[in-house]
């Protein structure tokens, strides 16, 4: 690879660390319990625009300084794998970033912050018994997938704005 893609790549992943940083840490969107980021969007974005080692370290390194930057460093060590695993199902290899395999990779979006971030909080955040931690984990089910749902529809608008420019090829 010339030294030239590899300096765009990693100035690319640079940016998108940065702007997912700031997207969980300070864009904040209301819902009916609460409100949750906009981070995950981004995430999504990263993970279709960019090879997978510079997705999985902008997903990971930018929406886990968020969680220092929000005073949530408890979920940091979640946050990092989590996200890594998120990007994952995606592709950047076809001419655009909306391309069947990247709807499809928002399943496994939803099932990996669901059940990832629930088994997280029952085992390190609930100090009661299993069955009653995962419990309690669990019932933040809804709000996981909101978050995730929400992360999908600006990934969805931004990947057809992305298209229409055909943006995604100097990422590549």
């Amino acid at each position: 690879m010339s030294e030239q893609k590899t300096t765009r790549r990693l100035a690319a992943a640079g940016l998108l660390t940065a702007v997912i940083f700031i997207a969980t840490a300070y864009i904040h969107i209301p819902t009916g319990l609460g409100y949750t980021h906009a981070g995950d969007g981004f995430i999504f974005l990263a993970a279709a625009l960019l090879p997978k080692p510079y997705a999985i370290a902008a997903a990971s390194i930018g929406a886990s300084m968020a969680d220092f930057a929000s005073g949530m460093a408890i979920w940091a060590p979640a946050t990092v794998i989590l996200k890594a695993l998120t990007v994952l199902p995606f592709t950047s290899k076809k001419g655009s970033v909306l391309v069947r395999r990247n709807f499809l990779a928002l399943i496994p979006a939803l099932i990996i912050n669901i059940f990832g971030y629930s088994i997280y909080e029952a085992l390190f955040m609930t100090p009661t018994s299993l069955s009653a931690a995962l419990a309690s984990a669990f019932m933040q089910t809804p709000f996981y997938a909101i978050q995730t749902l929400i992360g999908a529809a600006i990934f969805i608008t931004l990947g057809k704005a992305a298209d229409a420019k055909r943006f995604g090829a100097a990422f590549r």
